[in-house]
C-alpha cells in the first residue's frame, strides 16, 4: 500500500555541476529552537572517496526550503553517516565515523577504467592525507557537540561505536549510544563477540559501557549486525532496530528488533521484522497520536522508501507500506523520519537521480492503520 504524500518530492542538497556530487546517508532532527536540520555526508565522489564530509542544512520554514550544505566534520579521512541528537537544555550531537586509508586505497584499485579521473584524485589525495600524519588522530566514530542549539560545533571526540543516525535520548535525559563496534578495516569481527554495544555518555566526551546486544543466528549460521537505531517509549521500554545481514549462497538484508525492559542494562535476543531481503537500515519515530513508525531502505526492485507502523509499542508491526519505488538503483536509502507542526511527517533520504546521489526529501501523513 503506498502512502499520501502531502507535497511533491524535493532535493533537498545535491551538487550537480560538480565530481563532488555524492551525498548520502542523512538524519533530520528538529532543533531546540524550533528549526529543522538535516545531516549528511557530502561532496563526494562516490559511495567510497575520501573526500567526503559532514554537511548541515537548516529550514525554518518546515522543510519547504533549506539553506545550502556546510561542512562540520572534515577530518581527512572519509567522514559518512551523519547522525543528529538534540539533548539537554541546548545541546545538539551530531556523529560520523570514517574509514582508514588503507580501505580507500583498496576500493580504489577496483575502480575500472572508466573511472580513471576518480581513481587519479582519490589516489593523489591519500598520497597526501598519507604525508600529512593525521590518520590514527581522527580515525574513529567522530561526534561534535554543539552547546547552542546546534548552529555551531565543538572538538571532535571519539565513541567506541558508531550508528547512522547516532545515540537515542533517555528519559532521564541521558544519551544511550546503541551501535557497532568501531573497526578499523570496516570487517565484522570475532563472531563470538557482540556486534551491537551499547554506551552511554558520562562527561563532555567520555563514555562507560552499559550492555551488549545479543549476536544473531540462522540455520545457516551467524549473521552480521551494524547500523541500529534506538527509541525509548513512555514506559521507559527501548526498542532497537538493527540491520542483519549476510551474502553468498544465503543473502540475508533485513531488520530485526530486540527491546529492553531495564533500563539498558539487558536486551532480548533480535527477532525478524521482514522477509529475508525486505530492506534496512530503519530509522525509529514516535509520532504524537502514539503510533510507531520504522523507515527503511528497499534495495530490491521496485528499489525506495518503505515503512512499518505499530499501534501497540512495537509488539507487532505492519510492514506493507511504500513511501516511494523510484530508485534507480539499489544504491538508496538510510531514511530519517521528523514530524511537523502539523501533524504531517518529513523523511529524508539519498538516492541517484540521472546517476548523482542527492538528499530526498518526501512530505507525507499518517495512514488510517
Amino acid at each position: 500500500m503506498k502512502l499520501i504524500q502531502t507535497a511533491p518530492a524535493q532535493i533537498i542538497c545535491h551538487n550537480p555541476d560538480s565530481v563532488f556530487g555524492y551525498f548520502g546517508w542523512p538524519s533530520i532532527a528538529r532543533l531546540p529552537d524550533g528549526t529543522l536540520a538535516m545531516v549528511a555526508s557530502g561532496f563526494r565522489m562516490a559511495h567510497v572517496c575520501p573526500f567526503g564530509k559532514g554537511i548541515i542544512c537548516y529550514s525554518r520554514d518546515e522543510g519547504r526550503t533549506w539553506t545550502a550544505p556546510a561542512a562540520v566534520i572534515d577530518t581527512v579521512l572519509d567522514d559518512r553517516d551523519c547522525g543528529l541528537v538534540p539533548f539537554g537544555k541546548n545541546r545538539v550531537m551530531l556523529t560520523s565515523f570514517n574509514n582508514t586509508l588503507d580501505f580507500q586505497r583498496r576500493v580504489n584499485a577496483r575502480r575500472g577504467e572508466n573511472e580513471a579521473l576518480m581513481c587519479g584524485l582519490v589516489n593523489a589525495y591519500l598520497d597526501y592525507a598519507a604525508a600529512i600524519g593525521l590518520e590514527q588522530q581522527h580515525l574513529g566514530s567522530t561526534c561534535k557537540i554543539s552547546e547552542d542549539g546546534g548552529y555551531t560545533f565543538g572538538a571532535l571526540f571519539k565513541s567506541p561505536v558508531t550508528a547512522p543516525h547516532g545515540p537515542c535520548v533517555l528519559q532521564d535525559g541521558s544519551l544511550l549510544y546503541i551501535g557497532r563496534r568501531f573497526s578499523q578495516d570496516d570487517s565484522f569481527d570475532d563472531g563470538e563477540k557482540p556486534y551491537i554495544e551499547c554506551w552511554t555518555l558520562t562527561g563532555q566526551d567520555t563514555w562507560a559501557y552499559v550492555s551488549a546486544i545479543p549476536n544473531v543466528q540462522d540455520e545457516y549460521g551467524l549473521l552480521a549486525s551494524c547500523e541500529p537505531h534506538a527509541i525509548q517509549l513512555p514506559d521507559g521500554k527501548i526498542l532497537v532496530h538493527i540491520r542483519v545481514q549476510r551474502g553468498g549462497e544465503h543473502p540475508v538484508f533485513t531488520v530485526y528488533q530486540s527491546v529492553s525492559t531495564d533500563g539498558g542494562r539487558t536486551f532480548s535476543a533480535p527477532v525478524p521484522l521482514l522477509p529475508v531481503k525486505g530492506g534496512s537500515p530503519a530509522h525509529l519515530l514516535r509520532h504524537s497520536s502514539g503510533i510507531l513508525l520504522s523507515a527503511y531502505g528497499h534495495r530490491e526492485q521496485p528499489y525506495g522508501i518503505r515503512v512499518m507502523f505499530s499501534r501497540d509499542d512495537g509488539a507487532t508491526w505492519d510492514t506493507a507500506w511504500t513511501l516511494s519505488g523510484d530508485g534507480e538503483s539499489g544504491d538508496l536509502g538510510y531514511p530519517a523520519t521528523v514530524e511537523l507542526k502539523d501533524g504531517s511527517l518529513l523523511t529524508v533520504y539519498y538516492q541517484k537521480v540521472g546517476g548523482k546521489s542527492v538528499i530526498y526529501g518526501r512530505n507525507w501523513r499518517m495512514p488510517e492503520v
